[in-house]
Parts: C-alpha cells; sequence; structure tokens
C-alpha cells in the first residue's frame, strides 16, 4: 500500500535538504581555507558554485520527478546527498594540497570538487516532491509556493545556523559528517515510508551503515591542528627538528617564532617593527606596549626579551590562537604581559587614556586588515592611547597597485601629524605618530638573522605634504 504524503512531511524533507546546502556552502569555505585561503574571490567561487549546482539540480530533478516515479527515486535522491555531503572533506584533502597557490580557477575547480554535486543532488529535493503533492492543477500555486517558502526558509536556518552557531560548537568536519548522517537517515525513512517495503530491522541496519560512513568520513583527519571558530590553525617545524616554530593561520603564514631564542626574529615586518621601536624609545629601557592581534606573540617576547620590566597589553579575537601559543609556542602571560580576548574595536575603549609608548597593530583576518581597525574612528582610538612621544606601529599586506596602502596611509595622516611607510618583502609598514620618525636611524639598525639586510628606502608623509597627495593620488606605486 502506497501511503499519502502528508503537507507537513513534504516541508520537512524540503526544509532540510535546502539547509544542508547552505549549511555546506558556509562549511566549504571552512574546509578550502587551509589551501586556498579566505577572500571575497574564495567566497565569490563558493557562492557561485553552489548557485550552479541549486540551478542545475532543480531542473534535473523536475525532469527526473515526470520521467521517473516520485515515490521511488526520492528516498535515494537523499541518500545519495548525504553520502556526497560525507565525502566532500576527503575531496577537499585530495584536491586541496593540488590547488595551493592558484587564482580564481583554482578556486572554482576545488569549490566544484567539493559542494557542488551536493548542492545539485540535494536540489533535485524539492521538484520530486512538488509532483508527491500535486493532486489537483487548481492548487499547483499554493502546493509550489508553500514548499519553496519552506525550501528557502530551510536555507537560511541552514546559513544563519551554521555560521552564528554550528561553527562554534563543533569542528568542520565533524558537522559535514553529522548533515550527511542526517540526510542518509532521512532518506532511509523516506524511502521505507513511501513505499512500506522497507522492515524495521532494514531501517536500523541502514541507520548504521550511514553512521559508519559518517565516522569513516570523520577518522580522514584535515590539515588543522586546531580548529577555531575564525581559523584552521597549523603550528610547523621550521626547519624540521629546529626550535624555529611557524604559525599558520588557513594558508598565511602568520608568525615565526623560535622556542629557544625569542629574540629571534625571520619575518621582514618583524624586524623592521622592532627597528620602528628602539628609534622610538631608544635604548633598552622598559615600556609600555599595546599589541592588537597576538598570532604568535612574537614582538610581545621580543620587548619582554629587550626590555626587561616591560608592560604588554596584547588584544586577541580568538582564544584558540592564544590556547595555541600557550601550548605549541611557549608564551607565559603575567603581571607584565595580558592577553584580553576579543574584538580589539570595542577593547581599546576599556583601556585608559595616554597609558602606551607604542601600540602594533597586527591583526589579520587571512591576508587582510579587518576593515574596522582601518577607519578614522579607531586610529583616534589608537592615538589617544598613546604617550607623548608614542606612536602607533601597523603590519599591512597589499597588491601590485597598493591602493589599500595609499587609502590607509592617507586615512593615518588624517590622526597623525606624520607617517612613514617602510617597504618590506611581502608587507608595509605604517608608522604614525605626532613627532616625525628618524626614519634614517631604522634604515640604520641591522636586526634579524641577516645581519646584512638592507630596507628600501622609506617614505616618510607629513601633513600637510604635496608628495603625500600627489603619491597616494598618482598610479605610481612605493616598490617593496
Amino acid at each position: 500500500m502506497i501511503t499519502e504524503v502528508r503537507p507537513a512531511a513534504a516541508a520537512i524533507v524540503v526544509f532540510l535538504a535546502a539547509a544542508a546546502v547552505l549549511v555546506m556552502e558556509i562549511l566549504t569555505a571552512r574546509l578550502m581555507a587551509p589551501y586556498l585561503g579566505v577572500s571575497l574571490e574564495t567566497y565569490t567561487g563558493i557562492i557561485g558554485t553552489v548557485l550552479a549546482g541549486i540551478s542545475a539540480g532543480s531542473w534535473l530533478g523536475g525532469r527526473a520527478a515526470d520521467r521517473f516515479s516520485a515515490r521511488l527515486i526520492l528516498g535515494p535522491i537523499l541518500i545519495l546527498g548525504g553520502f556526497l555531503t560525507l565525502i566532500s572533506p576527503t575531496l577537499v584533502n585530495l584536491f586541496g594540497p593540488q590547488m595551493e597557490g592558484g587564482g580564481l580557477a583554482a578556486i572554482v575547480v576545488l569549490a566544484a570538487d567539493t559542494v557542488f554535486l551536493p548542492a545539485l543532488v540535494l536540489s533535485a529535493v524539492t521538484p520530486i516532491v512538488v509532483k508527491l503533492q500535486l493532486k489537483d492543477l487548481e492548487a499547483t500555486g499554493t502546493i509550489v509556493g508553500r514548499l519553496s517558502a519552506f525550501a528557502t526558509t530551510g536555507a537560511l536556518v541552514g546559513t544563519f545556523g551554521t555560521g552564528f552557531f554550528l561553527v562554534t560548537w563543533a569542528p568542520t568536519r565533524v558537522i559535514v559528517a553529522g548533515t550527511g548522517i542526517v540526510l542518509m537517515v532521512l532518506g532511509v525513512l523516506v524511502a521505507g515510508w513511501l513505499r512500506r517495503a522497507i522492515d524495521t530491522t532494514a531501517i536500523c541496519a541502514l541507520t548504521v551503515v550511514a553512521a559508519g560512513a559518517g565516522a569513516a568520513a570523520l577518522a580522514v583527519t584535515g590539515p588543522c591542528t586546531t580548529e577555531s571558530a575564525y581559523f584552521c590553525i597549523r603550528v610547523i617545524e621550521d626547519p624540521p627538528g629546529s626550535s624555529g616554530r611557524l604559525l599558520m593561520l588557513d594558508d598565511v603564514m602568520h608568525s615565526f617564532v623560535d622556542l629557544q631564542d625569542p629574540k629571534r626574529l625571520d619575518f621582514s615586518y618583524a624586524t623592521v617593527s622592532v627597528a620602528a621601536i628602539d628609534a622610538i624609545s631608544p635604548g633598552e629601557g622598559a615600556i609600555t606596549a599595546l599589541q592588537i592581534g597576538g598570532g604568535g606573540f612574537t614582538l610581545p617576547r621580543y620587548i619582554e626579551a629587550t626590555r626587561p620590566g616591560s608592560e604588554i597589553d596584547v588584544l586577541e579575537l580568538d582564544q584558540a590562537v592564544l590556547d595555541t601559543a600557550r601550548r605549541d609556542l611557549g608564551l607565559r602571560t603575567g603581571p607584565n604581559l595580558r592577553v584580553d580576548i576579543g574584538d580589539a574595536r570595542l577593547l581599546v575603549r576599556e583601556k585608559a587614556p595616554h597609558s602606551y609608548d607604542i601600540v602594533l597593530g597586527d591583526a589579520f583576518g587571512s591576508r587582510s586588515v579587518p576593515w574596522h581597525l582601518t577607519t578614522r574612528e579607531f586610529l583616534r582610538a589608537v592615538r589617544g592611547l598613546l604617550r607623548p612621544g608614542g606612536a602607533y606601529v601597523m603590519n599591512l599586506i597589499d597588491g601590485p597597485r597598493q591602493r589599500f596602502l595609499k587609502a590607509q596611509a592617507a586615512t593615518m595622516l588624517d590622526v597623525f601629524a606624520s607617517v612613514t611607510i617602510f617597504p618590506v618583502p611581502n608587507n608595509y609598514v605604517l608608522v604614525g605618530s605626532n613627532t616625525p620618525l628618524d626614519a634614517r636611524r631604522v634604515a640604520r639598525l641591522d636586526l634579524g638573522p641577516r645581519p646584512s639586510t638592507r630596507w628600501p628606502a622609506p617614505l616618510a608623509l607629513t601633513r600637510p605634504s604635496f608628495l603625500m597627495s600627489t603619491w597616494i593620488s598618482s598610479p605610481g606605486r612605493l616598490r617593496s
């Protein structure tokens, strides 16, 4: 006997299928991040790929519903969608290393390998369920509209639920496995319910199979040592067998730390940053410093080692980054090195005015400084924390056209009387202060593992400055 598909049951099925598609869309960005990073391009590639899958799945699902018995194919399609969801992290592991460093084509190809087929198969569910519900042409609009509304609601719940809640409660691969298992179990139940051909024992057996498939998928580990709500975190011996440690956040080499020598600086931006600190506060006396963005805590460790008695506050967004630094990078916090967890834009308001000699800006989301930490309002808050003669030392990354560098330099110059830009390999260090920095002193300092290092000539900007306005408005660029 073939049972009737009730409207509530039909709504639940399309709701869950659509929710799963959007869960996978959000999580695909996290699965791909260790290989291709997180950027507007990666999100664009993923969203476009998912939309292509939804479009193709809706069309193919409609054709399948007309050519085959909707009651026969709905359950297997849900099971197939769950299976494809389960194996998606394994596919990322398989193809991701080959895509590292690739451009837009690599993003689209990896997204297609990961999420296109699950989106296609699961998007076929709604037209098949519509076919099951249609019994009267007079009610076509009502049925199609109702099921479309439930599918869209499922997509919204999948989006907000994943982005705001699920990723803070469980690792990505656990969420993916759970989604796949739910879909497979749902498919088994739907198939048995529609045909009354699968008994309880068979349903239980297939459910165990789905759970086993999920466990097998979880057994395939990803590249992350720790996965937080923000990053895939890895700590790598550099070189292997040494005391050097490289902190990777997604696909970005964020910090280098030598466990035995906190004075060792391998990254050029760190070398120039401490040279700027020494130019601003000559000598080896203690200073008070605030760092925005902890990462590997390289600069706070350096200041502790070279200027005993210094007091350093660090604002770090991600608790997992701090935990990793303590566990794997030898960080020891205490009365002179304090860490506050939260958004720096809000935390700076809690700091006492004019309480720091140096403020260091080293916060990144992938390769970009979070935009709300680049605004005039935030820079004014930073300026208010500096003592007379203090300075803001900011690290940023920019492309060949230097549009972000120029915009940030102009914004800083609106807040500080003087801005000095130091181009170093892959980065730029900007120093904002109300008194001009002795850039030649910075250039003369020999720091880091290569004492013979010499940096390109810095660009000193003052307000008002014809040079500044000419450089910022010109197509020319500062060489690095």
